[in-house]
């Protein structure tokens, strides 16, 4: 069974987030590094409210749920956290699902 990732970026006063180096740099360092453990898909996406809860809101689907946390536990995974910074200083918020 499909498993996902859902990571969400709170809406904070102040934060920053570059929305410019996460779709062109980030998403594909997501795709490329975690596609060999399992990863089918990685989207991006942007609330379309005046004040969301949200600022930005990532869809990654796996495989399976095995595929997944592999891909979270891989030593290849502190390259996409160790990214994290260089577009946003919001703490992401991550949760593990299971897709029906």
């Amino acid at each position: 069974m499909p498993a996902a990732l859902l990571v969400s970026y709170p809406a904070t006063e102040g934060a920053r987030f570059d929305r410019d180096y996460y779709t062109a740099t980030h998403l594909p360092l997501v795709r490329e590094t975690w596609a060999p453990h399992g990863l089918t898909e990685a989207i991006g996406m942007w609330p379309d409210d005046d004040a969301p809860a949200h600022v930005a809101v990532a869809l990654l689907t796996f495989r399976d749920a095995a595929a997944r946390d592999a891909a979270l536990a891989s030593a290849e995974a502190a390259a996409v956290f160790g990214d994290v910074p260089n577009f946003t200083d919001i703490q992401p918020a991550a949760q593990r699902l299971t897709v029906a």
